[in-house]
Order: structure tokens, then C-alpha cells, then sequence
């Protein structure tokens, strides 16, 4: 009897779906050949555990006993964590760009029963909205399809199996002389917003790769411009409702173009390329807000992302009690409340008042007052800070995904590295030998380092990522 099989999983994204009533199954020749003797499109589904929009889906569809029905009677449906199968992920990610949509999570997909892609999308609503058809006529239509239009099915599968065939050969190409490097800077310094910093529209992303080019462009050339393109961007992701103010560390990315709203999911590979980013411009600029900002983001990361043993953790959610950004955000009153007579300085600083910034809450930031103060003052706004932080600690906290990823594991290790050297910091270096102790005690199997660690145990080879010619299998 088709029961949902996600219970014997590890990944914490996977045992969020353990309850639904959709009869999940793992990645695996086992789903594979259910779809073969059934003769029924597959429906991938892959998201990860601290995805907003994968709760949305989840909630609206995979929890309602109408839609599961169809999903359940139509197709055969698979659970994958993009986070513990990235070479899975990136395979459907490519497909659903082939098809001409945007790619994101959660990614929604719909493959034969040999793995291979016809059609798919990311988000659907339970019923018709934004534009998009509810998810259950979504299942019924495709089923539908592949039962009765297998040619039209096979011509997606033809046209999908050569775009991927012809994406992943190798291509010989010229050397990159200077001067195209240098051209590459110029052009996306062309795209930075120079007041707020980051690509120019919304939502903005902290790309640290792509500061990192204009950075060193300003190191070649002297030109200032590369270098304020730089500041700029650093300066507003630090002192933006991105940046934790209270507990350190950076959310994945903020909504709007002022920094201001994020996701409030808190990635391990954003922080690690952050500290990383923060270092290398102190080492020329001084700032003391980078230093306080990479200092702040390693207590974040010692109070809470180490696991046992010493490896990282992958993510902290964005939601808490089902609500995004429930834990992080404030009104007016709680903050009078808790700090009294000192509240209306910390409020006029951290952009605090009755109607809030954001749903009528207050994310803390300190956009319209971004210049650090005399010390004194920064010492009063640290205390009152470690007073909401620990009035904070008494809230429901968001779900920890407890991955310990190698390839993300090796980003904040270096980055602690570099940090720790250029700071003088021993006891970050320590943080760094211990994790990467970690990973080379307890995620290399028969000389083979395993991708992802959880619940005391190493799965899935890790690979280096390319765009394969053909789905993966098992």
C-alpha cells in the first residue's frame, strides 16, 4: 500500500514532509520503477528546509487531503533537499530554463518515469492566482497529457534531453587577457546602485562574487569609482534590515532594493562569502563597521550553527510558529517596554516607530543613520541591544537545518581562516581546524568524501558541479 516513505530520511527538509498526506518518496530506483509498473509521470518536487515559498507550497497543497488525493492518483510523487542533492537540483534547474522560465525553489518538475524532464515551474497555488493555475489542475492537466499525448510528451523530452546534452560539452575558448577583466568590472560597476549599493531594482542579493571583481579592478586600476561601487554595497548590507542587529550573522537576501526587508532565512555559504568580502576591503579600508559586522557574524556562528563535533549547520528558517521573520521583528511598544528611558535614542538610531517598516513591525536597521557613533554611544546601543537579544531568546525560535554540507563546511572554513589571520584571531582559527576536523573524520567514507552529514550519518558522493548530459540517478 503507496504510503509517504519520508520518515527513513535524514534531511531535515525531507522530515518536514513526513506528515503530509502526500505519498512521498525518496530519490531512488525504488520511485523510479513504482513509475515504470504504474506508467505515471514522476513530480519532483525540491526545495529545502529554510525556504519560504517551499512552506507556502507546502502548506497550501501538500497538506490539503483534496489536492494530495490527485497528486497521490495521478503521479508518482519525489521529495528531494537541493541542498543534499545539488547535482540533482541543478540537472531541473537547467531543464526549467530550457523551457523558458525562471528557476528558483521551490522547483516544480515533471519527468517520465526514466528521470527525464518534459515540463515544470517553480511555485503553483492551490487554486488559480497570480497569474498561475492551481496546482491540482496543475497535476491533473500534465497527467492527463502524458497519458494521452505521448508523442507530445517525447518531442519535450527530445528537445530538453539535446539543450542539456549540448549545455555540458566542453567548449575551447581563448585566454582572458587583462583588459576584458577589466572590461567585465567596468560593466558591472555600470549595474550598481550607487546610493544603496548592490545590482541596481529588486530584490538585491549580497553578490559577493561580483563585488569581489569590481574590487579588485579598483586594486589594478586606482579608479575609485570600482572602489565606492564596493563601500557602498558593504555599507548598506551592514547597516541594513538584512544584517542581524542583534544576534550577527545576514539573512539571503533583501526583497526590496534599500536593503531594508529580507528573507529572513540565514544561510551558512552567504556568511562565510560575507566574512570573507568584509575582510579582504578591511584590509584596505579599516573600517571599524566591517570588523564589528565579521566579529558579530562569528559569535552568530559559535552561539548558533555548530553542530556536534564541530561542523556548521546549513541554515536557519525564515518562518517561526508559521509566520515569516515572526522572530526577528518588533513593535514600538516592546522595545519601550524593555529598555525604558533609553528607548528613544535606540529608536530614532534603529528606525523605530508606532506604524513600523515592514507590516506594521520594525525590522531594526540603521539605514538613515549609518555612520558609527562616539564610542560611548555604541557602547549604550550594545547594551541595549544584548537586552532585546536576550528578550528575544524567550520567542519560538526558527528551525536550524542541521546539514553539515561539505562544499558550504569548506566556504566558512576558509573564511574563518582568512579572517583569523588578518584579525589576529587564534580562537577563529580554532572554530576552523575543528569543522574541518570534522569533515575529514566523519564525512569521507572508503577515501570518498561524502556531500552531506546528518543524524550521524554521511550520505551522497560529493561531486564538482557541472551541467550533466542526463538526469542523475541513484
Amino acid at each position: 500500500m503507496p504510503q509517504n516513505e519520508l520518515s527513513q530520511e535524514t534531511s531535515p527538509y525531507l522530515l518536514q514532509h513526513k506528515n503530509n498526506p502526500v505519498h512521498w518518496m525518496a530519490w531512488g530506483e525504488k520511485a523510479f520503477a513504482r513509475a515504470k509498473s504504474e506508467n505515471k509521470p514522476i513530480h519532483l518536487s525540491v526545495g529545502y528546509a529554510a525556504c519560504h515559498w517551499c512552506h507556502v507550497m507546502a502548506h497550501e497543497s501538500f497538506e490539503d487531503p483534496e489536492i494530495s488525493s490527485i497528486m497521490n492518483e495521478l503521479v508518482i510523487n519525489i521529495k528531494v533537499d537541493r541542498e543534499e542533492r545539488p547535482d540533482i537540483d541543478t540537472i531541473y534547474q537547467s531543464a526549467l530554463a530550457m523551457i523558458g522560465e525562471q528557476g528558483g525553489w521551490p522547483l516544480t518538475m515533471f519527468l517520465t518515469p526514466d528521470a527525464e524532464p518534459f515540463w515544470g515551474g517553480t511555485y503553483f497555488p492551490p487554486t488559480p492566482r497570480y497569474g498561475r493555475p492551481g496546482f491540482g489542475d496543475v497535476v491533473k492537466a500534465v497527467a492527463n497529457t502524458f497519458a494521452s499525448e505521448p508523442e507530445r510528451v517525447e518531442k519535450n523530452v527530445q528537445a530538453l534531453r539535446e539543450g542539456l546534452a549540448q549545455a555540458s560539452k566542453p567548449s575551447a575558448g581563448e585566454s582572458i587577457s587583462p583588459d576584458i577583466v577589466n572590461q567585465v568590472a567596468q560593466r558591472l560597476t555600470n549595474e550598481i546602485d550607487m546610493f544603496r549599493g548592490g545590482i541596481k531594482g529588486a530584490p538585491k542579493f549580497p553578490q559577493t562574487g561580483i563585488f569581489e571583481q569590481i574590487w579588485r579592478a579598483w586594486r589594478r586600476s586606482g579608479d575609485n569609482l570600482y572602489k565606492n561601487a564596493v563601500v557602498t554595497s558593504l555599507n548598506n548590507i551592514c547597516q541594513g534590515g538584512i544584517y542581524d542587529h542583534l544576534g550577527g550573522g545576514f539573512s539571503r537576501y533583501s526583497v526590496d532594493e534599500m536593503w531594508l526587508a529580507p528573507h529572513f532565512e540565514k544561510m551558512l555559504y552567504d556568511n562565510a562569502e560575507l566574512i570573507n568580502m568584509l575582510t579582504l576591503v578591511w584590509q584596505e579600508t579599516r573600517s571599524p563597521l566591517y570588523a564589528a559586522r565579521i566579529a558579530e557574524t562569528v559569535e552568530w556562528l559559535k552561539r548558533e550553527m555548530i553542530e556536534e563535533g564541530g561542523g556548521f549547520a546549513s541554515s536557519l528558517d525564515a518562518d517561526s510558529e508559521g509566520v515569516e521573520g515572526k522572530f526577528y521583528v518588533w513593535s514600538e511598544a516592546e522595545i519601550d517596554t524593555l529598555l525604558g528611558d533609553r528607548s528613544p535614542k535606540f529608536k530614532k538610531i534603529y528606525d523605530v516607530d508606532a506604524h513600523g517598516n515592514w507590516e506594521e513591525k520594525t525590522i531594526l536597521n540603521r539605514l538613515h543613520a549609518m555612520d558609527l557613533l562616539d564610542e560611548a554611544t555604541e557602547a549604550d546601543l550594545s547594551k541595549d541591544r544584548r537586552t532585546l537579544l536576550e528578550a528575544r531568546a524567550r520567542r519560538i525560535r526558527p528551525e536550524k537545518d542541521n546539514k553539515v554540507l561539505a562544499d558550504w563546511n569548506g566556504l566558512m572554513i576558509s573564511a574563518l581562516a582568512f579572517a583569523s589571520q588578518v584579525f589576529q584571531r587564534p580562537d577563529w582559527l580554532d572554530l576552523a581546524k575543528t569543522a574541518y576536523a570534522f569533515v575529514t573524520k566523519s564525512m569521507i567514507i572508503d577515501g570518498r568524501l561524502r556531500h552531506s552529514w546528518c543524524a550521524g550519518e554521511a550520505r551522497h558522493p560529493a561531486t564538482s558541479m557541472t551541467t550533466p548530459t542526463s538526469p542523475a540517478r541513484p
